[in-house]
């Protein structure tokens, strides 16, 4: 069938909306009505050339909407079903997966970075030629077809943008706190980039009980939303990653439990680092350029027994997860809506990509 998409045309290229034809699904395969998708720096990422992407290509990975077809031996959801998306379809067999760490999957991450679906080849075409699909899901447009294990079946009553954003951000935010980090009630934690990302973890940390939750970011009035969604300080960047690690261990009175890292840049992922106590964790997000080396004082990771974790889209298994999050939502535990900021249709594309560029979203969704 003919969609309407934003189509990547190169890196650093335009990104028009137009025509393409999207393919009918195959096995274990799934169409769906996109309603709603979030704007994410990943997505500038690809835009750019930080994360280097196979073009022509639809971006958009949080996305949710409306199941308006399946391929055969689908099972997990039905036509008419509310889903949220997952960029991490997992296949079950592998031995990341096997070993319960299904966001490393070892089936899904090489096919993922082809620029096809978990098989290899693309559903999306124009004029005759491939075009390619951006981490399974392709949400800049009207329809996308994705792998039937991206799909996570919501309530009906969750508005679209809000389970969109759990498909990466929220998702990735959250799951850093609660599932890689594991913060307790009275722990400290400080989160490092108040974008989206970063702030979904603000949120968490506050929800888990955290004694006190440090905002650190460049941007002196980010202070003001960090704390409507639960921070309790406000640290901004001082010009170098050991002088706002000062600030951060002085605001906490000795240093935090857990600094969440979100902005991908290793003087902030340095920073958080030295912002921890003994056997502290710096819990690293954000992702970096490819060549990006990070230099920490190795003398204190045995001495005090401080760590660095790693975390990709928090450490999360979305199919529990998703509900787990969107559940809370319901129940005004978690208030995800006030993570929105701006809301475009998708023939404004290139101006939810300018409001992410300039630092003043929480977070853009793009509606179709």
């Amino acid at each position: 069938m003919l969609i309407r998409a934003a189509v990547l045309e190169e890196t650093g290229g335009a990104m028009p909306v137009q025509e393409v034809e999207l393919a009918p699904p195959r096995e274990h395969e799934v169409v769906v009505r996109i309603r709603a998708s979030g704007v994410c720096h990943s997505d500038q990422n690809a835009i750019d050339g930080t994360a280097p992407t196979r073009t022509p290509a639809v971006l958009g990975h949080e996305g949710a909407g409306l199941v308006e077809a399946i391929g055969p031996g689908v099972e997990q959801v039905a036509v008419g079903d509310h889903v949220a998306l997952s960029w991490a379809p997992s296949c079950g067999t592998c031995e990341e997966c096997l070993r319960e760490l299904p966001q490393l999957c070892s089936t899904a991450w090489p096919a993922m970075g082809a620029g096809g679906l978990v098989d290899g080849t693309t559903r999306i075409s124009r004029g005759g030629q491939p075009v390619y699909h951006y981490s399974f899901i392709s949400s800049f447009a009207e329809a996308a077809v994705v792998p039937e294990r991206s799909c996570v079946r919501i309530a009906d009553d969750v508005p679209f943008e809000v389970a969109a954003l759990v498909g990466c951000a929220v998702t990735t935010g959250v799951g850093a706190v609660w599932r890689t980090a594991g913060v307790r009630p009275g722990d400290r934690v400080a989160v490092f980039g108040c974008g989206g990302v970063g702030l979904s973890a603000v949120l968490a940390a506050a929800a888990a009980g955290a004694a006190m939750v440090v905002a650190v970011d460049v941007a002196a009035e980010k202070a003001r939303e960090a704390a409507e969604l639960g921070a309790t300080d406000f640290v901004a960047w001082s010009g170098s990653a050991e002088s706002t690690a000062e600030a951060v261990r002085e605001a906490t009175r000795g240093g935090v439990d857990y600094a969440i890292e979100a902005t991908g840049r290793p003087e902030a992922m340095q920073s958080a680092f030295l912002s921890t106590r003994t056997r502290g964790a710096a819990v690293l997000i954000g992702i970096p350029r490819e060549d990006a080396v990070l230099s920490v004082p190795a003398l204190t990771i045995p001495r005090m027994e401080r760590r660095i974790l790693g975390s990709l889209y928090g450490s999360s298994r979305p199919e529990r997860d998703f509900v787990t999050i969107l559940e809370l939502y319901r129940r005004g535990r978690l208030p995800l809506d006030r993570l929105v900021s701006h809301r475009l249709p998708l023939d404004e594309i290139d101006a939810a990509f300018a409001i992410l560029r300039s630092g003043a979203a929480r977070r853009v969704v793009v509606t179709t």
